[in-house]
């Protein structure tokens, strides 16, 4: 019998053949999450910060099911959502270095609830942008990225 892949155990979303979960961002300025995947249900509440990072865990037809960091999930329609990658820092006062290395200089501190842009990542380093600052973290600072997920 022959060994399956990495790839073959990775669980897929029905509709995209993504991977399931999977980090999205939310792509407009406002976003509606509903109790199920239509329009017929209702709005349990609206997120109002693009960029914010969501988990997708579901999908059915043209809706994902997302949650946020607290856990908090629902149904979004997927146009609502962006595969551009961002985080929240989770860790108050996290500092962004001028290199992958806790010895090199601090470009910024960023307070828990900053989001921001992913721009990679390796196994333990992560290179954002906030607001014009760029710098690199650890993954335990951030909540929108795997443990052992790198990014190009």
């Amino acid at each position: 019998m022959p060994l399956g892949t990495l790839a073959d155990e990775i669980p897929r979303g029905k509709v995209t053949n993504l991977p399931i979960p999977r980090y999205v961002s939310l792509k407009a300025s406002e976003g509606n999450v509903r109790r199920g995947p239509s329009l017929r249900h209702r709005i349990d509440w609206v997120f109002k910060h693009r960029g914010l990072p969501l988990e997708v865990v579901g999908e059915f037809g043209h809706w994902r099911q997302i949650r946020d960091r607290d856990g908090v999930g629902g149904w979004v329609h997927y146009s609502l959502l962006s595969g551009v990658r961002h985080v929240i820092i989770d860790t108050d006062l996290t500092p962004l270095y001028s290199r992958a290395d806790e010895s090199a200089q601090v470009n910024a501190y960023l307070e828990a609830g900053v989001i921001a842009r992913v721009e990679k990542c390796g196994p333990v380093w992560c290179r954002l942008q906030a607001d014009g600052i760029r710098g690199w973290t650890t993954k335990p600072n951030i909540w929108g990225v795997n443990p052992d997920e790198v990014i190009e």
